[in-house]
């Protein structure tokens, strides 16, 4: 009795297992395989995979949008490209070069050469630019009474930093020592006419037509100490020596 009731046991504990095993391999049972592994993330990743992707490709289009425009393309009217403002530029003031100066000479000024009373014995010629461009006076005047075949010598001590210049309606100046004070001079003669020359950008070369002035009717009287100052910008200057 005891023997049968153990193979009966026996037999069911069998029948048991083996429907365990049954279930474990149909998927209809339960069993502990350790803790849960967690969820795939491959999804998400190629989600922010793609949305990289489109940022990039916006990125992209903006580069290339904006590279048209500065290359001058579309048709907004916001704006102009370098080189569209270049081409249809007037170009008024950036090229115009430096205002054009001429020799000062006869041609264009008014020269006039009048005795003066302080200092004694002098008298002041003044060169105003009756032209139209601004006219450089280079050096001194070359001064010639008459039929005189002697230059008077300049004043060096007058020579002043830099060239003097005219402007259109301006004037420039030079003091002319006609005899010495204390009259030590010699060969004291009475001129009548007076030829004014002007030099060139080189001592004693010809800067153009000569001036020939009117002087007193009595003439002026000058001798042998007879000098002239440089041009000089004011009137001052010119009868200080």
């Amino acid at each position: 009795m005891r023997k049968s009731r153990i193979r009966l046991f026996a037999a069911t504990g069998a029948a048991l297992a083996a429907m365990a095993l049954t279930a474990c391999q149909d998927g209809t049972g339960t069993q502990d395989e350790g803790a849960p592994q967690p969820a795939a993330t491959a999804p998400a990743n190629a989600a922010s995979d793609k949305t990289a992707d489109r940022t990039a490709d916006t990125a992209k289009g903006d580069t290339a949008s904006n590279e048209h425009s500065r290359n001058g393309g579309g048709t907004g009217t916001g704006g102009s490209s370098k080189d569209g403002a270049e081409s249809t530029g007037s170009g008024s003031g950036s090229d115009a070069g430096p205002e054009a100066r001429v020799a000062c000479n006869g041609s264009h000024t008014t020269v006039t050469a009048q005795p003066v009373p302080r200092p004694l014995n002098h008298m002041l010629i003044t060169v105003k630019n009756t032209g139209s461009k601004p006219c450089d006076l280079t050096y001194y005047p070359v001064l010639r009474f008459d039929e005189m075949q002697w230059v008077p010598q300049p004043v060096e001590a007058s020579k002043p930093q830099s060239v003097v210049g005219i402007d259109p309606g301006e004037s420039a100046y030079a003091g002319v020592l006609l005899a010495s004070a204390d009259g030590s001079g010699d060969g004291g003669t009475t001129g009548h006419k007076l030829t004014v020359g002007f030099q060139g950008p080189t001592p004693n070369s010809s800067g153009g037509p000569s001036a020939t002035p009117s002087l007193p009717a009595k003439g002026v009287y000058y001798d042998s100490t007879l000098a002239v100052t440089y041009w000089q910008q004011s009137m001052d200057d010119a009868l200080t020596y």
